[in-house]
């Protein structure tokens, strides 16, 4: 961020205990405002307001704390180079007021992950030339600029324009926090008044854009000469005067140079609507202007629920394109509170399809310009891709007379090709077209594990994983590494090496790995790269100024003292080291949950107002050891007496065995804390990787494999349960009951 002299954040801590500090500070963050174009933004706050900070020294004290807070925030020491910690905190900050504030203020945020996808079928790569341009002509906060930026190491040259002031200067905020300082953004509205031009007048154009404007804006064409547009932007049409949508899409395609690429997000509307739109778009198809389009699920924008779509231009190669490649992607998402979201698997499965322009069954294919001509150029996306499940229909001849039919078995081919004698098992041929079941129900799944050939293919498929464990050389890690290259080196092998599995998604596996690192293990890696492996060893104690709550849980208490593991947990120590003491603490668990069990069926077996016991509750209603002792000074009568005296020994075992138990836990807690510091590097390095990382993976990955032969077993079952009685069958079986009901009746005599 750049400082006028006297606006720096070491004036503003010259300033602690001064007299003045409330005016002082107005003064420093005004500097800081003019200079960095956020007037409005970081200004609008007054520290020298004495109704909210009070007066004299009491205000002096309270900004004083306030600016000592900030004293000792210093992000200078984050080693992990490359991972901009202030800049993503400032992302996330954004993300989530867009989610609180709803309609009124989302529309200034595009959710990061399909910024992602933008930036990646945009064209932006590694190898992007650092001198190329991108531009925003909507950038709301920046988030679109910085993925796209983001996808070139070397940088690109951001240009963009917004029309709120204040939200102009978030973008700006946004792009000095995550050291885009020479980005540039303007403020006003980019359709009247566009701000970026060549020398000659005329709009500059850029090599990649990207965007995601507000959705069928109503007042777009104010300010424009419609008929005579000084940019010559609307030479294939002009959009209806009451949705902006295509206004945005031809002023980004007259923003790109000759060899430029561009992604808009917009309304599905503007691939079916008629009229004006209709022909706007049959121009752009003629013209080969558009690459592609991605169709998105609903619901993932702040202020709008409508499904969206990406349309992706590209000039260099439109004299030559003979199609539009279309994927739908509207079925792959997760709910995440009111909103939904892209998983990583999502993302990656859209950029891949797309970039290489795979054909998936109900996902994606490229539509001939023939065939979209034939559909009259309507380019709604249901109309060439059909994403919808099959329906699930019945037999009726296998529900007259019995028998599976063949059809539904062949269906499952996929898991006859991997499970080639496993069909056999499971099915013998019946009549023709149809198949009996040789396997009950609910014994289908036990069936398929106990194959064989299941066996096989689930070694096959842990094996892959174990030679990807042995080339990720995770124990490698050292200070300084940079955790986000880690992270895509290691998803992309792992997705790589499982491409060819048989019946495994190599989408699903690399999901299992990006989730886990998003739950925990990048915690551990920007752990180890900051502080070493030595981290493993350390427990940080845990302290709360009197009168605060213990922010955090601890992780092992020794005496009365609360301690936080860095890296290595202590349930991962006992699990490697204190196995036996484990066990044997458990078996004591086990005798102390026997003990309270007794007690409280004793308890219970004497409540009531007549029971023995009424007498040594307490005021409460409770009984205790000191209340069972206090009634058996006065008891007189033998039955209260012996039922008192049982209560008594229920109670002494329960609370020996509390005391067993505390006391082991106790020994096993200080074998542990003990233990943290006798770990050398080695041992961290086997404990974390090895233990935890892999051990979790592994876990995982075995899960999904037991996931893909749940769903055969399902699908089997219920073909099975299905035909399992045919309707002569189910007649039969009607009027035997039915014979029996009126021989019940006629012995009633109830005869009708």
């Amino acid at each position: 961020m750049k400082c006028l002299k006297g606006g720096a954040f070491d004036d503003l801590i010259k300033l602690k205990n001064d007299k003045e500090i409330g005016d002082k500070i107005n003064i420093i963050i005004g500097k800081l405002a003019e200079q960095n174009d956020l007037k409005g933004v970081i200004d609008v706050a007054d520290f020298n307001d004495e109704d909210k900070l009070g007066k004299g020294k009491d205000m002096v004290d309270r900004l004083t704390k306030l600016v000592g807070i900030f004293q000792g925030l210093n992000f200078s020491a984050n080693r992990a180079e490359g991972d901009d910690l202030l800049g993503d905190a400032y992302e996330y900050l954004m993300r989530h007021f867009a989610t609180d504030s709803g309609k009124s203020k989302g529309q200034f945020y595009t959710p990061s992950e399909v910024s992602r996808i933008l930036a990646k079928v945009v064209g932006i790569t590694g190898e992007t030339d650092q001198a190329k341009t991108v531009y925003d002509p909507t950038c709301g906060s920046g988030s679109l600029l910085l993925k796209a930026a983001d996808e070139a190491p070397r940088g690109l040259s951001i240009f963009g324009q917004e029309m709120d002031n204040a939200t102009a200067a978030l973008a700006r905020m946004n792009m000095i926090l995550h050291d885009n300082v020479t980005a540039k953004i303007w403020q006003d509205n980019t359709l009247a008044s566009p701000q970026w031009k060549d020398a000659q007048g005329n709009l500059k154009t850029f090599d990649f854009a990207v965007a995601n404007p507000p959705f069928s804006f109503k007042s777009w064409s104010s300010g424009i000469n419609l008929t005579n547009d000084e940019f010559k932007r609307f030479e294939y049409g002009v959009p209806p005067d009451k949705n902006g949508d295509f206004a945005f899409l031809l002023h980004i395609l007259k923003s790109l140079n000759s060899t430029g690429k561009g992604a808009i997000i917009l309304p599905h509307g503007v691939l079916f609507r008629g009229n004006a739109e209709a022909r706007i778009r049959e121009k752009l198809i003629h013209q080969g202007y558009i690459k592609g389009i991605i169709g998105l699920p609903a619901n993932l924008f702040y202020g709008t629920g409508i499904p969206a779509c990406i349309i992706v231009m590209d000039k260099e190669q439109a004299a030559a394109r003979k199609g539009i490649f279309m994927v739908d992607a509207s079925k792959g998402f997760i709910k995440d509170g009111n909103k939904n979201r892209l998983r990583s698997q999502d993302i990656h499965k859209i950029v891949d399809v797309f970039t290489k322009h795979t054909k998936l069954k109900r996902f994606s294919r490229m539509i001939s310009f023939n065939e979209i001509a034939d559909n009259g150029f309507n380019l709604n996306i249901p109309r060439y891709i059909d994403s919808s499940e099959t329906e699930d229909l019945h037999d009726l001849s296998a529900h007259l007379s019995g028998g599976i039919p063949n059809a539904d078995i062949d269906a499952l081919d996929a898991y006859w090709q991997v499970f080639p004698t496993l069909r056999a098992t499971l099915f013998k041929s019946a009549r023709e077209g149809y198949s009996d079941s040789l396997v009950k129900p609910q014994q289908v799944k036990t069936t398929l594990l106990d194959h064989p050939e299941f066996k096989a293919f689930a070694k096959k498929a842990l094996v892959i994983f174990k030679q990807w464990q042995q080339q990720t050389q995770l124990k490698e890690i050292a200070i300084g590494d940079k955790p986000k290259v880690l992270i895509y080196r290691l998803s992309e092998s792992l997705l790589n090496d499982y491409a060819e599995a048989d019946l495994l998604s190599k989408y699903d596996i690399y999901q299992i790995l990006m989730e886990y690192w998003e739950e925990l293990m990048q915690d551990d890696v920007y752990v180890v790269t900051q502080d070493g492996w030595a981290a493993g060893k350390q427990l940080r104690e845990l302290v709360t100024k009197k009168g605060e709550k213990l922010k955090e849980t601890a992780d092992l208490i020794i005496n009365k003292t609360k301690y936080k593991a860095e890296l290595i947990h202590p349930a991962l120590l006992i699990k490697c080291y204190f196995q036996a003491e484990q066990t044997a603490l458990e078996q004591l668990q086990t005798e102390l949950d026997t003990a309270t069990q007794t007690l409280d069926s004793f308890m219970e077996e004497h409540n009531g107002e007549e029971s023995l016991l009424v007498d040594a509750q307490t005021d409460s209603g409770k009984i205790s050891k000191a209340s069972v002792a206090a009634r058996l000074k006065l008891a007189i009568d033998l039955d209260e007496i012996k039922v008192l005296n049982q209560c008594k020994q229920w109670i002494e075992s329960e609370a020996k065995a509390k005391k067993v138990v505390k006391d082991a836990q106790e020994k096993l807690d200080k074998q542990v804390f003990a233990k943290y510091p006798t770990l050398t590097e080695q041992d961290c390095k086997t404990l974390v990787v090895d233990d935890k990382w892999f051990a979790v993976l592994e876990s995982n990955i075995q899960a999904e494999i037991e996931r893909v032969t749940q769903q055969l077993a399902n699908r089997v079952k219920t073909l099975e349960e299905r035909y399992a009685e045919p309707l002569p069958q189910i007649m039969e079986e009607v009027s035997v009951l039915s014979a029996k009901v009126d021989v019940h009746l006629q012995r009633m005599g109830l005869v009708w």
